[in-house]
């Protein structure tokens, strides 16, 4: 179950090295993302597509969402 986040928590996830995966589609990624984004589209993360993640640090996944 994914756990919503705050920006100062995301703030300091990155700070203590988390590594930040965008899964929105690869031009809504080139329209804008956050800085430091990887871009892995949600139909495409696979065990495949994030082989090469540091599995010791924290993984933060994030899309757009209107709420």
């Amino acid at each position: 179950m994914p756990t919503p986040i705050h920006r100062d928590r995301l703030k300091d996830l990155l700070a203590a090295g988390a590594q930040l995966i965008e899964v929105l589609p690869n031009d809504e990624y080139e329209e804008e993302h956050l800085p430091g984004a990887r871009n892995i589209p949600l139909r495409e993360l696979t065990e495949a597509t994030t082989a090469d993640l540091d599995r010791s640090r924290p993984v933060v996944v994030y899309c757009w969402d209107s709420l």
